[in-house]
Parts: structure tokens; C-alpha cells; sequence
């Protein structure tokens, strides 16, 4: 082939971990006038709205919804839980942890910060010493993301609640679902969650522009004098408003609400059992990739050593050296492919930044999505001369197939 010629022209791909692939049913159910705000379909559809996000994150609790990033949503939660002064306790297995911290120490809740660095879990027993020590029972919410969009990492939840419990520690779990609510296995009530923060430009299929907070009445009720609420922020009015307005301190986002429509129809088509077990096995065969591909070249390699703390929603890897920032240009520019960057493992303006990046499997994403990302990936390691083991496409096929 002439080397001026490109193989990026087509439909382009985007495998970064959000905004995700957005299904043309989505996008078509946005296609449309605007509707009236004060009475018919949209005020019929919006009351059907709350069962549907409740057991999309498999809860009975209360459902706010804001018209927020996720940045947004993280302070919602913050001015919902806490009053000024208030102690939280946060961990951090990437940077979106940090972000968190960061987000409540900004409207002046204390943080303790336990951070497990970028490759490791949660150590529960760092955990539970943080707790023992807590003995005033200070510590009003403990704060984690059940996965970090960041690292790749995957939090065990359920231990969490089992340790609070055997500690009989009175603090709310607060978990950040935003990386992995449809896209890995989440079970609120089961798991003893006290409030979930997502939105939806991830496994919920829609664009960027939608929060949601599920919390429990325990919360709630916890809560009632938190003074870091204003009547934008305030959940109360949002989840258990009696009118039409109060659901969205305002008007409605439509056009947002038609595609979130459309997308809880997709995952109740499919089922989230079927949709968790059709991420871990696209998950598994980006692995599988890798791992052949680092068994020729060490500098290689996944970001989680141990499968059982990854995220089946995006993988975080390594590639050593520019080599990953000359493998994403390569595979934008030549194929059209768009891999994430390796945010937050190193400052930009450190060299070390070149050497990682991120493959998203998330949402509206099947086999043939998934494998053609590996091919693309494989001919540009290639095209660049950058070492790597054989036999990755093999190990992707096989690793679907179970």
C-alpha cells in the first residue's frame, strides 16, 4: 500500500471509555421536535422512569436525577451527605477516587484518603484500620468507585458492607457506579449500598449530560440536616417531588430523556445478566490480546495483574516507552480507530505518560466492535516496528468462545 494512503476513511470507531458507542435506536430516539413539557407523552414517560433506573442498579431506593456530568453528580452527592466539617472517608484505586476526594474536600468536607496507588486494590485491612481508629464515629460516609474508569480496578463492594458490619460502623457506603452500571455486575440492596452515583455516557448508552443518584431511606433520613444543599443540588424534591418540574429544578432534558428511554429498552431486551456476561467476555479477549502480546515484548503489559480486580468495562495497559502514544495516533489516523489515553498514570508533561493507554468495551459494543479494535491495534504494533509476542487474535477468539 502507498504510504500517503489512509485506511481511516469510513464510519470511525470510538474506544474510549466514554462518551461510549451510542446504538442508532438511541440516536434516532432523540430525532424529533421538542415536546410539550406541561402535559402528554414525556410526563407519562418520565413517571415510568424511576422503576426502570431502580432496577437498572438492582435497588428498591429513592432516584434523582440530574442534568449533570459526572463531576456534577460526585457533587450532588456531596452536598446531599454532608454539612460542612464532616469527615469522609475515601479510596482510591485511580484518579477518579482522587477526583472524588478532591470534588468533597472542595465544598469543605474533611477526607481521610487511603490510596492504593494505580495498579493495586483495595487492601481491607488498611480499611479496616481506618475504621478502628475512627472511634468517635466521626467518618459519616465511606466513598469508593466500584470501578475506576482510571486504573481499570474493580472494588469488592460486599466485603466493604461485611466490614462495616462486623465493625458496626454507622458510616453510609457511597459507591461511584459511573464506569460500570451496565456493564458489570451491581447489586445495591444486595450488596448493602447506601447510595450509587452514575450517569449516562457509559454502560447506560446515552450522550454525557445526565446524573443519577439512587440513595436509601437510611440515607435520607441521615442526611435531613446536611446544610452543604441548595435547592439545585437537594435530592428530596428530584426523587419525591409531586410535580413535573421539581424532578429536574426546572425544565425537563428532553432530548436526553428520549435517548435514556431508548437505551433502558436495549438493556431490558437483553437483560443484565446477559449484558454483564457479554462484557466479560469481550473483556476477556482484549486480555487475552495483551497477555500474547506482552509474552513477546515484558514492556507490555495490563495494568491489573490479578483478572479478579479488573473492571469488565475497559482495560487500562501499558505499552512502554512513546510506544502507546505512537500506537493510538497510528490507529486514529491510518484505520480510524480512537483508543483512551492513559489518564491519570502520569502527568502529561511527564515522558512516562506516552507509555499507557486504555481500551473501552463499554455499552452498545459486540464481538465484531471488540476483535476488529485488536486487528486494528495488531497491524499498527506492526506498521511501527513495536516488539510483541503472536498469536493475540487467536487468543481473543478463543478467549470469546470461553
Amino acid at each position: 500500500m502507498p504510504p500517503s494512503v489512509s485506511l481511516a476513511h469510513g464510519r470511525p470507531y470510538l474506544a474510549i471509555p466514554g462518551p461510549s458507542v451510542m446504538p442508532d435506536r438511541v440516536l434516532n430516539a432523540m430525532h424529533r421536535a421538542s415536546p410539550n413539557i406541561y402535559a402528554g407523552d414525556l410526563i407519562e414517560q418520565v413517571a415510568g422512569l424511576w422503576p426502570r433506573l431502580r432496577a437498572v442498579a438492582g435497588t428498591a431506593a429513592h432516584v434523582a436525577l440530574y442534568i449533570v456530568n459526572g463531576h456534577g453528580a460526585w457533587e450532588a452527592a456531596n452536598a446531599n451527605l454532608f454539612s460542612r466539617g464532616d469527615r469522609a472517608l475515601v479510596l482510591a484505586v485511580g484518579r477518579f477516587g482522587n477526583g472524588w476526594a478532591e470534588s468533597a474536600r472542595a465544598v469543605g468536607v474533611e477526607v481521610d484518603l487511603l490510596d492504593f496507588g494505580k495498579s493495586s486494590p483495595v487492601d481491607m485491612a488498611r480499611v479496616e484500620a481506618a475504621l478502628r481508629a475512627d472511634k468517635d464515629h466521626r467518618i459519616k460516609a465511606l466513598m469508593t468507585c466500584h470501578v475506576d474508569t482510571s486504573s481499570s480496578i474493580r472494588t469488592d463492594i460486599l466485603a466493604l458492607r461485611r466490614l462495616l458490619d462486623d465493625l458496626g460502623h454507622p458510616a453510609l457506603l457511597a459507591v461511584d457506579c459511573i464506569a460500570s452500571l451496565g456493564c458489570d455486575e451491581y447489586r445495591m440492596d444486595d450488596w448493602g449500598v447506601d447510595m450509587t452515583v452514575a450517569a449516562s455516557q457509559k454502560g447506560l448508552m446515552t450522550p454525557p449530560g445526565l446524573g443519577f443518584i439512587w440513595f436509601s431511606e437510611k440515607a435520607r433520613e441521615r442526611c435531613k440536616t446536611s446544610d452543604l444543599r441548595t435547592p439545585y443540588w437537594d435530592w428530596t424534591p428530584r426523587a419525591l417531588g409531586t410535580e413535573f418540574w421539581q424532578h429536574f429544578c426546572g425544565t425537563a432534558p428532553t432530548h436526553h430523556l428520549f435517548a435514556l428511554f431508548e437505551a433502558l429498552t436495549m438493556i431490558e431486551e437483553e437483560g443484565l445478566d446477559n449484558i454483564w456476561a457479554r462484557h466479560r467476555a469481550l473483556a476477556g479477549a482484549v486480555w487475552a490480546a495483551f497477555d500474547a502480546w506482552g509474552a513477546g515484548n515484558p514492556a507490555i503489559a495490563l495494568n491489573v495483574a490479578n483478572p479478579a480486580h479488573r473492571g469488565s468495562a475497559v482495560t487500562a495497559a501499558r505499552i512502554g516507552g512513546r510506544d502507546a502514544t505512537r500506537l493510538r495516533e497510528w490507529c486514529e489516523h491510518e484505520a480510524g480507530v480512537t483508543l483512551g489515553i492513559g489518564l491519570g498514570m502520569a502527568a502529561p508533561t511527564d515522558p512516562a505518560w506516552h507509555g499507557f493507554l486504555r481500551v473501552a468495551h463499554m455499552g452498545h459494543v459486540n464481538a465484531h466492535m471488540t476483535m476488529g479494535v485488536l486487528g486494528v491495534m495488531e497491524a499498527g504494533l506492526t506498521a511501527l516496528d513495536i516488539p510483541h509476542g503472536p498469536g493475540a487474535l487467536d487468543a481473543a477468539a478463543r478467549a470469546l468462545l470461553g
